[in-house]
């Protein structure tokens, strides 16, 4: 399966496996960014040994997406990049929205303890 697949038919687990990595770890680190007129936060996880990167960005436009960053066998960066829908940002804990929503508005990036940050709730 190649990646664009990955990322069109397979988002929401891509989503949980970013959450469960992230939350997993003492610190849960959130990036600020920004390219020209568009700002965001992201947590990212990376998978060094394939040269990939999953992230959740949340936009100063109040949209979310998963990114999906990759070097092909030229060493040429690319990244795929997928709008949530509502039931994936539904997915997120609030935790984590929240403080996405913080380093947008702060233009700071943030490391936050994962144990204030909860776990999305289960219907």
């Amino acid at each position: 399966m190649d990646i664009q697949e990955l990322v069109k038919n397979h988002s929401a687990q891509l989503i949980e496996k970013i959450i469960t990595e992230v939350l997993s770890k003492p610190h849960v680190d959130v990036h600020f960014d920004f390219f020209e007129k568009d700002q965001w936060a992201a947590v990212t996880i990376n998978q060094y040994e394939e040269d990939k990167e999953f992230s959740i960005r949340y936009h100063i436009n109040d949209t979310y997406d998963l990114v999906v960053g990759y070097y092909d066998d030229e060493d040429e960066f690319f990244e795929i990049n997928h709008t949530l829908t509502q039931d994936e940002i539904d997915s997120l804990p609030d935790g984590i929205k929240k403080i996405m929503k913080k380093v947008v508005n702060d233009e700071d990036g943030l490391r936050v303890a994962s144990s204030l940050l909860t776990p999305p709730k289960k219907s």
